[in-house]
């Protein structure tokens, strides 16, 4: 029989950007919080000079370990889907700050478009423009009432950038200044303007100045250090979870941690949750935690996973496009690309995670889609994240992937290859979906979420019309041999392609399309609040963290009226 722990107001299941935003905000105010992360505690002292490429960007030191728990993957429902036995498309993060920790810093707002995507599309377009087995539709929040929780979190991280010409409107600026502009960006920004588009440097949560955000916590610049992606930060320039809204929680004295704690159920009476059960990693112990509200707040997948093994909403099912559990999965399109190869060197040692250089002249509907085959589109980039040794050896396309010209290759073109990318969109459909798999299970006895999803002609268009942007911009930069990427074949879970996972418990002004609404409360359980990337109801031309964020400070609002008044909020 599990152990029954004091009540909460609220507890937490997963604590990092979401879960750390909530415990701060509502810690501030006064509420008792558990926190429930199944990870090992971190600290950026653990990342001190570890400058190891092998051990965390090759061997994927701060990722679940797969062994006790994974995914399947099937691209159609007539395939049998197997479990990912190895890291490939996306990188599931673990321990306090979860994938938090390991991001690169890229915060984008997402457009205006986004948030009224469907009715945006219509009346711009016609009903016709959008396929029939395309689930695309609106969020039940508008860009103008997101803009101050996007400002709220910007705040909190002091995000490094400028204004963008084609977003939408601010109500402040960026709390520091652009990263420093290196030649290679230079030569992006000048190119881009030539062929009348509107770059802007990349927003970044790597501080390009010592800041001090509203809750007194005090950070150094980035030493553009080149260790981003898949590593912690040694000096807390990059904004994680552990260097900004935990310290905040912790010290309020209402907000208590518990690490190696496995949350495996939500428990309920049928309309409120009453707490979740959970296993300590570390001796095996069962435990209740009750409390008044529950957050989900770990990476999508435990979101949707753990509702479908707590039998809580309805499971989506393809077949019919009713429920909402699992919902309009969707991923990141990338694929449009060129990469240009120069005589010249580039100094390319020297990076940050979000060091670069964007435009959006191609993204969301900045641009007539009338006579495309597809619908939104993807912010252009080029970026600087530090060239290191183990994964980043250019070569000219047909070249061996290993043997002696592989290595006079990597050794001639190390400094002069520079590269321009799309982050497509991607949209929903009505046979891209997540559920529980009937086959395996995790190291405690539950079945492990499936995955059934594949690229469309929506996404295959888009690289196509993305890429052909991407090699007139490298041209125009100079390059003196150019390789377009323009096309796009089935998605496949092998390789690495980005760890952009959104949807399954997405949000919405209706409760039969949608499973939470606008303060990301569950139409069917009012005292449970799902933040997070699951919420999506399809993913941007961005990285999602900064929208993430957003709606976090949303979420913690909407506790806050919940535990005062009750009931639904929407």
């Amino acid at each position: 029989m599990a152990k029954q722990m004091k009540k909460a107001d609220v507890v937490l299941i997963g604590v990092g950007w979401t879960g750390g935003i909530l415990a701060s905000e509502l810690g501030k105010k006064g509420y008792k919080v558990v926190g429930l992360e199944r990870g090992k505690p971190q600290k950026t002292a653990d990342f001190s000079m570890v400058h190891d490429e092998l051990r965390y960007a090759s061997r994927f030191e701060l990722m679940q370990d797969l062994s006790k728990e994974t995914v399947t993957f099937r691209n159609n429902s007539g395939m049998r889907a197997l479990p990912m036995r190895q890291y490939g498309s996306f990188l599931l993060g673990d321990n306090l700050g979860g994938a938090g920790m390991h991001w690169n810093g890229q915060t984008y707002r997402f457009l205006p478009y986004d948030f009224e995507i469907r009715s945006k599309t219509i009346e711009r377009y016609g009903a016709n423009k959008i396929p029939k087995d395309m689930t695309l539709q609106d969020w039940g929040i508008t860009y103008d009432e997101m803009e101050k929780y996007y400002d709220m979190f910007e705040k909190t991280c002091g995000i490094s950038g400028e204004e963008n010409p084609l977003a939408g409107k601010r109500s402040n600026p960026y709390p520091t200044g652009p990263m420093k502009t290196s030649p290679t960006l230079q030569l992006f920004i000048d190119a881009t303007k030539k062929l009348h588009l509107h770059p802007y440097m990349s927003p970044s949560a790597n501080l390009s100045e010592n800041y001090t955000n509203p809750d007194n916590i005090s950070r150094p610049a980035c030493q553009y250090c080149g260790f981003c992606e898949r590593f912690g930060c040694e000096y807390g320039a990059k904004a994680d979870p552990v260097v900004t809204v935990l310290p905040v929680a912790q010290k309020t004295g209402n907000f208590e941690l518990r690490t190696h704690s496995n949350v495996i159920r939500i428990e309920h009476d049928g309309t409120k949750a009453t707490g979740v059960t959970y296993i300590d990693t570390q001796t095996g112990e069962e435990f209740f935690q009750p409390a008044e509200v529950v957050g989900v707040t770990s990476y999508v997948m435990n979101n949707v996973r753990l509702l479908l093994i707590s039998k809580m909403g309805t499971p989506y099912d393809p077949n019919t496009g009713r429920g909402v559990i699992g919902k309009n999965y969707a991923y990141q399109t990338n694929g449009g690309s060129a990469s240009g190869f120069f005589k010249k060197e580039f100094n390319l040692f020297a990076g940050a995670g979000a060091l670069g250089a964007s435009l959006d002249d191609f993204n969301g509907d900045n641009f007539d889609h009338s006579n495309l085959g597809f619908l939104h589109g993807g912010s252009m980039s080029t970026s600087q994240t530090g060239k290191r040794p183990i994964a980043t050896n250019s070569t000219l396309p047909g070249t061996p992937s290993w043997g002696k010209e592989f290595k006079a290759q990597s050794v001639k073109y190390a400094n002069s290859v520079l590269g321009v990318s799309a982050q497509g969109s991607s949209m929903p459909f009505k046979h891209h979906y997540l559920d529980l798999d009937p086959t395996y299970k995790d190291a405690f006895g539950n079945p492990l979420l499936r995955i059934t999803f594949d690229f469309e002609d929506q996404d295959r268009n888009l690289v196509e019309y993305m890429g052909k942007q991407a090699e007139t911009i490298m041209k125009e930069m100079g390059a003196d041999q150019v390789f377009a990427s323009t096309k796009l074949g089935p998605y496949n879970i092998v390789p690495y392609q980005s760890t952009h996972n959104t949807g399954g418990v997405i949000m919405g002004a209706d409760p039969k399309t949608s499973a939470i609404n606008n303060y990301l409360q569950m139409w069917d359980f009012e005292n449970v609040f799902i933040p997070g990337a699951s919420a999506f109801a399809h993913n941007s031309g961005y990285n999602p963290t900064g929208t993430v964020g957003a709606l976090s400070y949303r979420t913690a609002e909407g506790i806050d009226k919940y535990l005062k008044a009750g009931g639904s909020l929407v």
